[in-house]
């Protein structure tokens, strides 16, 4: 694919669209200072870390630019409402902006739509009672999901009140897709933003899926997908 970049994209720009993952188990509290550095260099939208991190980088980030976001109930949903509600409100104590929530999938899978919609609602009102401009970002985890799956998650977390429909954790047998990118953008409006993520490693898969209407990317590779853009500037 022939990459396409605009004259009005800057390498400022593509920064402000990453949030670097810092997810991986064996990754380290030294993990997460590297994570924090590349995220202030290169002014990245936010770090992703695990809840553990949070209040680490928030200290890390403190008087820049870069949010601090976190995953709930992460990497598989199940958890109870109860739970990702406490776990919510303990990553926002400690300074977490943006929560990226993974619905549940097997009661979802389960066609307990009523429940799940519920849990999405509650996990919103609970956080941004707490903290009103709280980002929240639903997970959807689409390697497990129907492609009408995928459109049901998008109508429950649309009624939600978050803020983002998610592709991926990063976690399961794939990540994003072009083709579930699409179609999330297309059974969200306009007004929802759609975030890509997982396998996401080179400039052309990021262009394609801004192109295709994300509005935020999920990788652990910002760093070097945006120094591959700055070689092309040259």
């Amino acid at each position: 694919m022939t990459l396409i970049i605009t004259e009005t994209l800057t390498a400022e720009k593509l920064g402000k669209v990453f949030d670097h993952a810092i997810l991986r188990p064996d990754q380290t509290t030294e993990d997460v200072v590297k994570g924090c550095e590349i995220a202030k260099e290169y002014d990245l939208a936010s770090v992703c870390v695990k809840p553990c991190d949070v209040k680490q980088a928030s200290e890390l980030l403190q008087g820049t630019n870069v949010m601090v976001g976190t995953v709930i109930s992460f990497p598989h949903g199940n958890s109870t409402t109860e739970a990702k509600i406490a776990e919510s409100l303990q990553a926002i104590e400690d300074g977490a902006l943006e929560l990226d929530v993974v619905i549940n999938i097997g009661h979802l899978k389960s066609r307990l739509y009523d429940q799940v919609g519920q849990e999405l609602k509650d996990i919103v009102k609970m956080a941004k009672t707490k903290l009103p401009n709280v980002i929240i970002k639903v997970i959807f985890e689409n390697a497990y999901l129907t492609k009408e799956e995928i459109v049901k998650a998008c109508e429950l977390t649309c009624a939600s009140g978050a803020e983002f429909v998610k592709t991926s954790t990063g976690f399961a047998s794939s990540g994003a897709t072009y083709e579930d990118i699409k179609l999330m953008r297309d059974s969200v409006p306009a007004s929802m933003e759609v975030k890509a993520s997982g396998g996401i490693k080179t400039l052309e898969q990021v262009l394609k899926y801004l192109e295709l209407g994300a509005t935020r990317i999920g990788s652990s590779s910002s760093d070097k997908i945006i120094e591959e853009f700055k070689k092309l500037q040259q």
